[in-house]
């Protein structure tokens, strides 16, 4: 079958199912719905979610818990114990000379974890630490010349660990999965904060109401750019 038709046919069959779908929806579709490859073995250890909301998010976090296992493997002789203080010790070369508390919550640590990791990374010369002219009750820090080579030696061994991790996947599927997740990153780690001494379900059904919200308004939008459309004809 001629390719063009194929296609023709398959957006005809979502739109019949998804009538306020757009391209986008569609194209998410198609992806979500084509053929995969056979898989090598067990999808999750233990028990498999029975909502794809759970089984997504049981996905990402065994990846991420095979990564650190992996990249602390890809770390040994370098001088830094674990990703974390990798990704501590990056965040502060970035920086320049960034408050300690900055540094802390942009890693997602609590404060006394985080305050923990960057003395026991200071003892061991990576990095040193001095008042903050702008606020003497703030500390600012910054990498030593050490910790600038312990940085250096270090990335090279996580890209090589990242290459590894997802050779198999080809670089749209690559991109796809970051413009898909990259949201959800985005929004929580703005929430994370706000959220801490909160109780669960006053967060659930802030961000539910939220998305009620939101999508309502899209409806709306997309409702009004329609009618525009059939009045311009």
């Amino acid at each position: 079958m001629n390719k063009t038709v194929a296609l023709v046919n398959e957006w005809a069959a979502f739109e019949q199912h998804h009538p306020d779908g757009s391209i986008d929806d569609f194209c998410r579709h198609y992806l979500a719905h084509r053929e995969h490859k056979k898989e090598k073995g067990p999808l999750v250890g233990g028990v498999v979610p029975i909502i794809n909301d759970g089984l997504l998010l049981k996905i990402i976090g065994r990846i991420h818990k095979l990564n650190t296992n992996y990249a602390n493997l890809a770390l040994k002789g370098t001088g830094v114990n674990q990703i974390e203080e990798f990704g501590t010790l990056l965040t502060i070369k970035q920086e320049k000379n960034p408050r300690k508390t900055e540094v802390i919550y942009a890693n997602l640590f609590e404060l006394s974890s985080g305050t923990d990791m960057l003395a026991r990374m200071k003892a061991r010369g990576l990095l040193k630490e001095y008042d903050d002219k702008e606020d003497k009750r703030s500390k600012r820090i910054e990498l030593t010349a050490k910790g600038e080579k312990v940085v250096a030696d270090c990335k090279q061994r996580i890209i090589m660990n990242a290459k590894m991790m997802v050779h198999d996947m080809a670089e749209d599927d690559k991109e796809l999965c970051i413009q898909l997740l990259k949201n959800i990153e985005i929004k929580f780690s703005a929430l994370w904060q706000k959220h801490k001494n909160k109780e669960f379900t006053e967060i659930y059904q802030a961000i539910m109401e939220e998305e009620k919200t939101n999508g309502k308004k899209s409806k709306e939008k997309k409702d009004r750019l329609q009618c525009r459309q059939v009045i311009s004809f």
